[in-house]
């Protein structure tokens, strides 16, 4: 029988445009699917040039692959891992390979690294972003675990992934499931800046009354500047969409109520779990759930009229001023959610390396920007930097973009238009850069109240204080 250097289990979009892919880069790969309808269009879709096989038996799909079999699973997180897991763990041997190349749990990662490690076998948790275009033609992918079986994958992956100067946009996370808690932090990156431009956008079109045609001009001056990333290039396209069932613009006909499949989620909660301040990915999942109470939403404008919107008396001046704040706040954004990176590196003994996974965000990924070319020449410089924040070269930034960001983010409030991202990485930045945070007056509290103790300012241990009620 014929051997196929590597297996993909799960032939939907994603699954196939990634198996595609791999076989473009000249390696052999054979499909299996549960649904006969998705093996038979795999090798329809194949071209003449492809080493493609669809597969619909487990147990041949698991033989025709060459030893150490290396077999990517491309389905939804949860459950269904568990299962092809449960179904295919027993017609494996000795150091074969699987990879999980879904949005899956890092702790159900761990679980599954120590339950095929302990029956000789590789599990690895790979992060790929880019969606299913990046996976067609080049996404960014963030394989952590095994270091032997990475080795192994290792010529694949650098040959399918995304290209920024002639670099793969891939590199090892470190260890257990540190690429999937990568690709988390990445998610959870991502509704942040997706919230920043949704409220730069809301300012723009309600603020400086701009419409889609020169909301399109924005956007695409900005994306040929320095805010170039993919979600500055795909909001620029949007505003030029016509609807198909009328004459409008589809922007216009969707629906103010957003979907999440919960790594945003996830990435607020270990944030909270361990330690780490990311208020903007935080409010942006917030602002996803409160977008949910479109009928609520509804009664409470009618109940509490707002006034008309004041315009900027120098549109240009405003249009620029929101963009350096979307600027800032976006790198803020990032500077939290790397933060959460640094603490979890130490918390569960990751090894992530920063330097690399801001490089291999450069490209192939949804939150790919040139922005990160400067966080890659400040990790070069100090691979232990503990927050991006305190780089010389990026405070420079932060210094010439602070003043709009506040001016946007007042503008906003004095508008009564919602900005709570823009605000929270203000916020956010004012705490981080404050010397002396009013947090000792909590911390009086609450020694007053539960005998908590507290520390000083002027010599070392751990007191408590028998607060005295002053009655007036």
């Amino acid at each position: 029988m014929e051997r196929y250097n590597y297996g993909m289990v799960g032939l939907g979009v994603m699954g196939r445009n990634l198996l595609y892919n791999i076989a473009d880069n000249g390696f052999s790969i054979a499909g299996f699917d549960l649904d006969e309808e998705k093996v038979k269009e795999l090798e329809e879709g194949a071209t003449s040039t492809m080493k493609v096989k669809g597969i619909g038996s487990l147990e041949d799909f698991v033989a025709a692959l060459e030893s150490p079999r290396k077999i990517i699973l491309m389905v939804p997180a949860g459950k269904p891992v568990d299962a092809v897991l449960e179904n295919i763990t027993p017609l494996l041997s000795k150091g074969d390979i699987v990879i999980d190349a879904g949005n899956s749990y890092f702790e159900d990662t761990n679980r599954r690294v120590a339950d095929l490690g302990s029956k000789n076998l590789h599990f690895m948790g790979m992060g790929v972003s880019g969606g299913e275009k990046g996976a067609r033609t080049g996404p960014s992918i963030m394989p952590g675990g095994d270091l032997e079986a990475f080795n192994l994958l290792q010529p694949m992956l650098e040959a399918i992934a995304a290209k920024v100067d002639n670099e793969a946009c891939t590199a090892y996370m470190g260890k257990g499931s540190a690429g999937n808690y990568v690709k988390m932090v990445h998610n959870g990156i991502e509704y942040a800046i997706m919230q920043l431009i949704s409220e730069a956008y809301d300012l723009l079109k309600r603020g400086a009354k701009l419409n889609n045609d020169q909301l399109y001009e924005v956007f695409r001056e900005w994306n040929n500047g320095e805010m170039n990333s993919f979600l500055i290039e795909i909001t620029r396209d949007i505003f030029q969409q016509k609807d198909t069932f009328t004459d409008q613009y589809l922007i216009d006909q969707i629906l103010d109520k957003a979907g999440a499949k919960g790594t945003g989620k996830w990435t607020s909660e270990q944030a909270m779990e361990i330690g780490v301040s990311i208020p903007t990915i935080d409010i942006a999942v917030t602002s996803r759930i409160l977008s949910a109470y479109k009928e609520e939403r509804v009664q409470a404008s009618q109940l509490y009229p707002k006034a008309e919107i004041a315009t900027p008396e120098n549109t240009d001046q405003f249009i620029k001023e929101v963009g350096d704040a979307l600027y800032l706040a976006t790198l803020i954004s990032y500077a939290q959610g790397l933060a959460l990176l640094v603490k979890a590196s130490e918390e569960y003994k990751f090894e992530i390396p920063l330097k690399d996974v801001v490089k291999i965000w450069r490209g192939g990924c949804i939150i790919r920007s040139v922005l990160l070319e400067k966080f890659y020449t400040a990790y070069t410089k100090d691979p232990n930097l503990s927050n991006i924040l305190l780089d010389a070269d990026i405070a420079a930034i932060v210094k010439e973009k602070i003043g709009p960001l506040r001016k946007t983010a007042a503008f906003a409030v004095s508008s009564g238009v919602s900005g709570l991202g823009l605000q929270t990485a203000l916020g956010y930045f004012d705490a981080y850069t404050t010397e002396y945070l009013p947090i000792n007056l909590i911390q009086a509290q609450r020694d007053y109240f539960g005998a908590h103790t507290y520390q000083r300012l002027d010599r070392e241990g751990v007191f408590h204080t028998s607060w005295q009620s002053v009655n007036q």
